[in-house]
């Protein structure tokens, strides 16, 4: 069966997530070699939030099932389809509607995958697997904004990973603790400056990936190359900045 693959990131990157992309990819590819599935284009999205709406990889992946390029889409788990119950839910259905399926690499949630008339008990189970990961988003979610507003309470930066072209420096403050603190990264400034140059003089999103890379330019997360998507949202960043 001709599949194509589909990994996640969120905003929160890798520590939340758990696993990286590259580590998602590996999982995928070593699911297709034992299932016998012929895996085509992975999609990455990365460092997005769960949204549909920040998810454009998520849209080229339909698009890709609906134009007939595969018979169906492999994810690490379900929650990098969505964490979200009724998210997920309709987009299993929208991707089965299409005549094409989903498969998952963790064994577990593949049984349930499985529609089967006879046992309605198998999407009950499904639905419960969602519902859980939807709660333990929310307990996490809930834990991340309470230690965060302690910490900038106290004059810390405490908001998550910071964008591309700063990084956070641990710094000890007159009381003798230890916080944090938002510096320039002089690396990533070079690159942010070539990205707006050559997005000023005309220069299309795919050329900037190629000037960067050639330059050496890594980004911030997801591996050493770049991809049209992740400069728009430095450019854009970099414009509600300005």
């Amino acid at each position: 069966m001709r599949v194509i693959g589909y990994v996640r990131v969120s905003t929160k990157g890798q520590a939340d997530d758990g696993e990286g992309l590259e580590v998602q990819e590996k999982k995928l590819r070593a699911w297709c070699r034992q299932e016998g599935h012929r895996l085509g284009e992975i999609y990455r999205e990365e460092g997005v939030s769960g949204k549909l709406e920040d998810r454009p990889k998520l849209g080229a992946v339909l698009e890709a099932l609906k134009n007939g390029e595969a018979e169906a889409v492999v994810i690490p788990r379900l929650d990098r389809l969505a964490r979200d119950l009724i998210v997920q839910e309709t987009l299993i259905r929208e991707i089965r509607r299409m005549g094409t399926d989903v498969f998952t690499t963790v064994p577990g949630e593949a049984a349930f995958l499985a529609e089967d008339p006879s046992d309605p008990s198998r999407k009950l189970i499904r639905q419960v697997l969602g519902a859980v990961s939807e709660y333990e988003r929310s307990i996490i979610t809930l834990r991340l904004q309470s230690g965060r507003a302690h910490k900038a309470s106290k004059g810390g930066y405490a908001y998550g990973a910071p964008a591309f072209g700063q990084r956070s420096e641990k710094i000890v403050t007159d009381t003798g603790k230890t916080t944090s603190v938002l510096v320039a990264n002089d690396t990533e400034q070079a690159a942010l400056a070539l990205m707006t140059s050559m997005h000023a003089d005309g220069a299309s999103l795919r050329e900037i990936v190629a000037a960067l890379d050639a330059a050496g330019h890594k980004p911030k997360h997801g591996g050493d190359h770049w991809h049209p998507t992740t400069v728009s949202r430095c450019l854009a960043r970099a414009r509600k900045a300005a």
